[in-house]
């Protein structure tokens, strides 16, 4: 990706609204998290984590499905929601706009926002990124 480091892109073409891909791994509770991405690091593993809500977050970074891979963007062609299916919470990555074979998937993290000796660098290159992840 020409974002940042592996990224994930439609094999064919997708509707807006239309559902792209489940965003799975094990769910851990959120006090893990730290300790979990502490560990990935020691071992030169990229950590990918996304946040179900206070208490849980899914960490695909050893068992997770491709939507780890998906990069961030100021302006994204994909958005995520938390979804219930029998009684569970899952993460399901939807398509914003229509998207055409071979585009990169993209949607926007959402991280909380953070000092500015613990920002992280954008390399989105929208048109109107805002420079900082968080």
């Amino acid at each position: 990706s020409a974002i940042h480091g592996r990224g994930l892109f439609c094999k064919r073409n997708i509707e807006a609204g239309e559902m792209v891909i489940e965003y799975s791994g094990i769910v851990v509770r959120s006090v893990l998290t730290d300790k979990r991405e502490k560990f990935y690091d020691s071992k030169g593993i990229g950590c990918y984590m996304f946040r179900i809500d206070e208490a849980e977050v899914v960490d695909a970074t050893m068992h997770g499905s491709a939507a780890r891979f998906i990069n961030h963007s100021c302006e994204p062609n994909c958005y995520s929601r938390v979804i219930h299916v029998e009684g569970h919470k899952r993460i399901v990555i939807f398509a914003l706009r229509r998207i055409l074979r071979g585009e990169e998937l993209t949607y926007d993290y959402k991280f909380p926002i953070e000092e500015p000796a613990a920002k992280l660098p954008c390399n989105c290159g929208a048109r109107r990124c805002r420079r900082f992840l968080n």
